[in-house]
């Protein structure tokens, strides 16, 4: 049972009577738990109501549309407490991060209905044989499952939870019951990598049909380690050891099954000094918000869109911060618009992550107060473009709470949000408005403009 703490105006719901502060008890029958339960019955047809007012219950019949909204909203996204991590994993970026930042940041969450509705990844370890029932009654998929190692008292070690092993069951009952699983193998060297991600690439790829996926990412070390476990970064040797593995694998797969399945991360390709492989490499990019095949993905939507550009009128000039791990990739695939508009300058300025430390060098981790500092006494002039993933989801804020607004006016430049794709980026480079974007359905299975 479920409180509705709001009805939309004008919805379904509404219409059909119902109120804020009413009590949700089932819908066809069937009772209601949490956003899970909800959003399954709520796709369907014809829906009957059980519903509670000040006690006394009553009930509400209807028909709609297949998948249409009911139009009733809740205190909170999931319809209850957001399930924390068990784990005290010895490579958690949580447990890396200063004091001092926004309390959500250091919320451990593991999940598996963020899974689902998110793309969040989960541990397994946060879930019982009821709930892996009910995910597979409800035909809910794919299922993102941090393994990190096939290993069972190697995951108890990495994880420093007893349990850890065991619950690898769960992945097995979830393969079996029909989802389809994307894993993530977080490598530490010295740990999981070597003869031990050859043994978890074994055991994962056994699982046939099931497996969607698998991104093998390198450990993220900042300079807040003191007291934590002792880790050691990829040097250029341990990452090219390791791309041997995971491409070995990836071509098995490929040969076997038709489909590479095991992919590494953009950043252990550069970490290695290896090219990026060809964006035919990636085949669907099932990992891409891994950081798997993101550079090639942002450089081919970016190169189509500069194909079909109009001429570019005028002169113009923007400053665009970058993470230093990626810096010489995208600096050679702007030359492309630099050859093309000399009317165009772009400065594309690497900035090195002090706020972090250790390791740290993508560009979804910079913080305000790095890029003000390491801008502050260049010459700039033009329009200030900041990649979308800098910034808190929905929202104009760094990870160190600085705003947008702010950086721009201690910099002195207008700024403007960037989203992700190559379009965005050649859109904003030119001064025009980005395209509209498109989101997932999972109910629905296709993809809508939002």
């Amino acid at each position: 049972m479920v409180t509705i703490s709001g009805v939309e105006k004008g919805s379904r719901a509404q219409r059909a009577g119902v109120r804020p502060g009413d009590v949700l008890v089932s819908m066809n029958g069937r009772g209601i738990r949490d956003v899970l339960d909800y959003r399954f019955f709520e796709t369907e047809r014809e829906l009957r109501l059980e519903l509670l007012r000040a006690g006394e219950p009553y009930t509400v019949e209807l028909v709609k549309p297949r998948y249409a909204s009911l139009g009733l909203e809740f205190d909170s996204y999931l319809m209850d407490r957001q399930r924390s991590c068990r784990n005290n994993c010895v490579f958690c970026f949580i447990d890396q991060l200063p004091k001092g930042m926004r309390e959500t940041l250091y919320f451990k969450d593991d999940d598996d209905r963020l899974s689902f509705l998110f793309g969040n990844y989960i541990t397994l370890t946060n879930i019982d044989d009821a709930e892996i029932d009910r995910i597979l009654e409800m035909h809910i998929s794919p299922i993102n499952i941090s393994v990190h190692t096939m290993d069972p008292e190697l995951r108890c070690k990495m994880m420093n939870n007893r349990f850890a092993g065991e619950s690898l069951r769960h992945l097995y009952r979830l393969a079996q019951g029909g989802a389809r699983l994307n894993c993530q193998i977080v490598l530490c060297p010295g740990l999981n990598d070597g003869a031990a991600l050859e043994h978890s690439l074994s055991a994962l790829c056994q699982l046939g049909e099931a497996l969607q996926s698998v991104a093998c990412v390198p450990v993220g070390l900042t300079r807040y380690r003191e007291g934590l476990y002792p880790l050691t970064p990829f040097d250029r040797d341990s990452a090219q050891k390791a791309l041997a593995v995971i491409e070995g694998w990836g071509d098995k797969m490929k040969a076997d099954a038709g489909a590479r399945k095991v992919f590494a991360s953009d950043e252990l390709y550069l970490l290695a000094g290896r090219e990026l492989p060809p964006v035919e490499f990636y085949e669907d990019f099932p990992q891409i918000e891994n950081g798997v095949g993101m550079l090639r993905d942002l450089e081919e939507g970016f190169l189509w869109a500069l194909e079909d550009m109009e001429p570019f009128a005028g002169q113009r000039r923007v400053v665009i911060p970058t993470g230093e791990c990626g810096f010489e990739f995208l600096n050679k695939m702007l030359d492309g618009l630099r050859k093309k508009c000399d009317n165009i300058r772009i400065d594309l300025i690497p900035v090195r992550n002090h706020f972090f430390g250790g390791t740290v060098n993508v560009t979804g981790l910079l913080t305000g107060q790095d890029i003000c500092a390491q801008l502050a006494d260049r010459p700039l002039g033009g329009e200030l473009l900041i990649a979308g993933n800098m910034l808190r989801a929905g929202e104009d804020i760094f990870l160190d709470d600085m705003t947008l607004e702010e950086l721009s006016r201690r910099l002195g430049l207008p700024a403007r949000r960037v989203g992700g794709s190559g379009e965005d980026l050649l859109c904003a480079i030119l001064g025009r408005e980005q395209p509209a974007h498109t989101g997932y359905n999972p109910y629905e299975g296709s993809w809508e403009h939002r």
